[in-house]
C-alpha cells in the first residue's frame, strides 16, 4: 500500500459510520480480526482489521460496541456484492457469523488458495506476504494480549499489517489459479470451509467425539461421555467459560469408564472441583443416570481399530507414492488431496467390495487423483518405476488425467 493510504483506528461510532461511508464504494474488502479466547467459552473479539486499496482501518469492537451500533458494518461485510479476503480465515468466520448473524460472503481465503499453488498447506500471511509480495513484516506482537488497553501506535500498526496485503494477494492468487484452471477447486474448498464454520453450531450431542480416547470406550460408556459432554457444552456456553474450566476432558472419561451412583461417590473422584460438585453434582448423577438407562439401540457406535493386514499396508502405501508423485506434479501439497486415513479406507472399503464416502472422491479431488486410485485399485492401471528418471509410470486400459 502507497503512503497516501488513510490508517485509522477507530473508537467510536461516529468513526464507523464514516468508515463504513468510504468503504462501501470498495467491491473487495480484506478482513482479519484479534481476539482473546483463553478465558471465555466464545472468544472474545477485540479488533478487526479492515483494508480496500486506499483505505486501511482497525476497529477497537469493544470501544466502538460501548458507545456506537455495529448495524451498518455487519450490512457492509455481508454484502453478496463486496468479496471478503481472509488468511487462514475459520476463526474469523466463525466470529462474524456470531455477531453479524451469518458467514459473510462470498469469501476468499489467501492460506487455501496458496495451498492450491504449491505454497503448502498452511503458509502463513507472512510468509505469503515475503514470497508474493516482497515484504518482511514485523513479528514483535505476535504474542500481544489484545485486550490490554490503550494499545501502542506499534500495536495498531502490527494489526493493520495483516490486512494490508490481503487484496494484492488476492490477486496474485486469482491470476494463477485461472491460468491454472482451479478457480473452481478453489470455490469447491471455499464452500467446504463454510459448511465447517456451519457445522461448529451444530447438535452438542456430537462434541463428544473430538475428545481424545473417547473410541477406546465400550458403546454404553460412550454414550455416557456423549451426554456429559453435551451437559458441559451446555454449561461453559451458558456461563461462558472455557470447557475444561467445567470439566477437563480426561475427567469426563473417567466419569464415563467408571459411572459414579451418588453425589458422595463424585465426591472421590480426583480432578473433579468441589465448587463443581456442589453446584452440579445432581444434575451430573441424573445426566449419567439416564445415560445408562438407554437402550442398546440410542449407544454411539465406536469404530474399532483392527490391525491392517499386511497387504492392505503395502496398497496403502503404494497409494501414498502414487499420491505424493501426482501432487508434485500439480504443486499442490499432498495433504490437501488425502490423508493416510483417507488411503487406508480407501483399500478396506474396496476390499469389502462398496465406495466410500470421502472427499478425494468428491469434486476436483477425485479429478486430479480419486479416479487414478481407484483404476490402480481395480488393476486397471499399473504402476511401474522409469529406471532412468526413478519417478513412478503408470499405464493401463484407461485415460489417466493429468493436472493442469
Amino acid at each position: 500500500m502507497t503512503t497516501s493510504i488513510q490508517e485509522r483506528y477507530i473508537t467510536d461510532g461516529a468513526g464507523l459510520e464514516s468508515l463504513c461511508r468510504q468503504l462501501r464504494s470498495s467491491r473487495r474488502l480484506g478482513l482479519d480480526t484479534e481476539f482473546v479466547g483463553e478465558d471465555s467459552f466464545t472468544p472474545k473479539l477485540e479488533l478487526i482489521q479492515v483494508a480496500t486499496h486506499d483505505v486501511s482501518a482497525v476497529i477497537d469492537f469493544p470501544a466502538v460496541q460501548a458507545n456506537g451500533s455495529f448495524d451498518q458494518f455487519w450490512e457492509l461485510i455481508c454484502d453478496p456484492q463486496v468479496e471478503k479476503i481472509v488468511h487462514a480465515g475459520r476463526q474469523d468466520l466463525d466470529l462474524f457469523a456470531l455477531h453479524a448473524g451469518q458467514i459473510p460472503k462470498p469469501f476468499f481465503d489467501t492460506q487455501i488458495a496458496a495451498a492450491m499453488l504449491g505454497f503448502g498447506a498452511q503458509v502463513a500471511y507472512a510468509n505469503l506476504v515475503q514470497r508474493i509480495h516482497g515484504t518482511k513484516l514485523a513479528k514483535a506482537h505476535t504474542f500481544t494480549n489484545w485486550s490490554a488497553r490503550p494499545l501502542s501506535t506499534d500495536q495498531i500498526a502490527y494489526a493493520a499489517e495483516d490486512v494490508e496485503f490481503l487484496l494484492p494477494l488476492h490477486t496474485h492468487l486469482q491470476k494463477r489459479l485461472q491460468a491454472l484452471g482451479r478457480a473452481e477447486w478453489v470455490r469447491e474448498e471455499f464452500s467446504r470451509l463454510e459448511s465447517a464454520v456451519v457445522e461448529k453450531s451444530k447438535d452438542p450431542l456430537d462434541r463428544y467425539q473430538r475428545i481424545r480416547g473417547w473410541d477406546s470406550l465400550k458403546p454404553r460408556q460412550a454414550a455416557v461421555l456423549r451426554d456429559l459432554a453435551a451437559w458441559r457444552e451446555t454449561e461453559a456456553r451458558r456461563r461462558n467459560v472455557p470447557r475444561g474450566r467445567v470439566m477437563r476432558d480426561e475427567v469426563l472419561l473417567q466419569l464415563a469408564r467408571h459411572p459414579p451412583g451418588s453425589v458422595d461417590e463424585l465426591r472421590g473422584l480426583r480432578g473433579l472441583h468441589g465448587s463443581e460438585i456442589d453446584r452440579n453434582g445432581d444434575q451430573l448423577i441424573a445426566t449419567i443416570a439416564a445415560s445408562l438407562a438407554l437402550p442398546p439401540s440410542a449407544w454411539p457406535h465406536v469404530p474399532r481399530d483392527r490391525k491392517p493386514e499386511p497387504e492392505s499396508i503395502g496398497l496403502v502405501e503404494l497409494l501414498q507414492a502414487v499420491l505424493k508423485a501426482r501432487a508434485a506434479d500439480a504443486e499442490i501439497a499432498p495433504t490437501l488431496l488425502a490423508t493416510s486415513a483417507d488411503l487406508q479406507a480407501l483399500v478396506e472399503a474396496k476390499e469389502k467390495k462398496r465406495t466410500p464416502d470421502l472427499p478425494v472422491l468428491r469434486g476436483w479431488r477425485r479429478e486430479l487423483i480419486g479416479e487414478l486410485l481407484m483404476h490402480i485399485l481395480d488393476g486397471t492401471v499399473t504402476i511401474s518405476v522409469d529406471p532412468v528418471k526413478g519417478v513412478l509410470r503408470m499405464s493401463g486400459d484407461v485415460a489417466v488425467s493429468h493436472p493442469h
